[in-house]
């Protein structure tokens, strides 16, 4: 860690579905800015032809709407907790406060933002969420690599074809592949051999939290920290370089292309780190170290994105897209109050089962007795389109033996409804 400080210290309304198709809806025709092929899909799904979930009212913003908001706000720090704000968010965890941290922001009234937090600075494991750490990494490197052009990094993004290989051992997760001349959709887990662009890899490892993408996506921010403007480089070239460097010095890579832009970008990553692979197999070739984070420091996190301080306006742009671009709601972001709201939100969860007295109890999915760790991030603009009201919320919990993805759905509506309590609208104007 002291080599890699000594290293950064040098260096209008919501769109209607008939009108998608002269907005541009983002993502429903994403694929011709991205080259992501699965929402050429998503597209023919919510006009009916071909068979899939659609997207709810909130998910069809014009892709000039999906924009970062506080840019006239950039010098805006986290504010002092707000008591009452806060009391009225502890009501919702009920006799479970000590298994919940929470960091609600209310972004309405930009001029005068409040802030909401119960144990903000309590660690755990962040999950899945980390991999928008992840993401910063990579588009850290994009900008180191080509600060002044925003065409040459979407052109790395868009035309370097990744082939999954042995990072992606293993995971269950799966993701949507799009085959245009048999007009059909199919998920599966990702495959060594498989094929797509770097723009893809992201979308799979935050649309569908594929761990398998998600370590595709870390090694080719590796190679991109360590060759620059001479990535991308051959697969053959990529294999020599992991297999002759020393596990240390790959450490020490890994930890300057991951966890160095949290720091260079204001982010304290004594609360927030993204240390290791997701995946075993890229943890065995690329040794790390722990992950954690707080709900304060996510908060930070979110609020730069939503600043265009994480790293500039256009990478805090793009990763919020990413983060709107969810294949369909779940946890956090389901909850059928924010049908009409924008919705840019990750999720994670961690849960381990074991023996218990309790001869009723099923280990099930999110039900852990063990650990039952389960976290989100979300971004909130209702109604979409439109933002009358916006807010962040990140929120970490480890309640034993619940379902803790309904937990944190039941936890969106109720501060989704606190939020429009708090700014009820004057029928006086209209």
């Amino acid at each position: 860690m002291k080599k890699l400080l000594a290293r950064i210290s040098t260096a209008c309304c919501v769109t209607t579905l008939a009108g998608i198709f002269t907005s541009q809806a983002y993502p429903l025709f994403g694929s011709e800015e991205t080259g992501i092929r699965r929402l050429e899909a998503a597209r023919l799904i919510q006009e009916g032809e071909i068979q899939g979930s659609k997207q709810p009212p909130g998910g069809l913003l014009s892709m000039e709407e999906v924009d970062i908001r506080l840019i006239d706000h950039k010098d805006m720090e986290l504010p002092e907790i707000d008591p009452e704000f806060t009391r009225k968010i502890r009501r919702f965890l009920h006799g479970n406060r000590n298994g919940y941290s929470i960091s609600v922001l209310d972004l309405s009234d930009p001029d005068h933002p409040r802030y909401a937090e119960h144990a903000g600075n309590t660690r755990r494991n962040p999950g899945s969420v980390g991999k928008i750490i992840v993401a910063t990494g990579l588009f850290q490197a994009l900008a180191d690599a080509w600060p002044d052009d925003l065409e040459a990094r979407k052109r790395i993004l868009r035309n370097t074809t990744v082939t999954a290989d042995q990072f992606i051992i293993s995971d269950h997760h799966k993701v949507m592949f799009w085959d245009p001349e048999k007009q059909r959709v199919h998920r599966r887990p990702l495959k060594i051999g498989d094929q797509a662009s770097l723009w893809e890899f992201l979308d799979w490892m935050l649309s569908a939290s594929s761990n398998a993408a998600a370590s595709m996506v870390m090694k080719q921010a590796m190679l991109l920290r360590h060759f620059g403007k001479d990535y991308p480089v051959s697969d053959e070239m990529a294999d020599q370089f992991f297999n002759e460097t020393p596990k240390k010095d790959l450490s020490e890579l890994l930890a300057e292309t991951i966890q160095a832009p949290l720091i260079r970008n204001g982010i304290d990553i004594e609360k927030l780190r993204q240390g290791s692979f997701f995946t075993w197999k890229g943890k065995r070739l690329v040794p790390g170290t722990n992950s954690y984070g707080t709900t304060r420091e996510l908060m930070n996190l979110m609020l730069k994105i939503e600043q265009g301080n994480l790293i500039d306006n256009f990478s805090s742009r793009e990763i919020k897209r990413l983060l709107y671009m969810t294949e369909r709601r779940i946890r956090y972001a389901s909850h059928p109050a924010l049908k009409d709201s924008a919705v840019y939100f990750k999720s994670g969860s961690l849960y381990k089962c074991g023996e218990d007295p309790d001869p009723e109890f099923v280990c099930e999915k999110y039900h852990g007795n063990i650990m039952n760790l389960m976290n989100s991030v979300a971004i909130i603009e209702t109604p979409a389109g439109d933002h009358r009201l916006h807010y962040i919320v990140t929120l970490t919990s480890n309640i034993l033996k619940v379902n803790s993805a309904v937990a944190h759905q039941t936890l969106a509506m109720q501060i989704h409804r606190l939020i429009e309590k708090m700014h009820p609208v004057d029928n006086s104007k209209e």
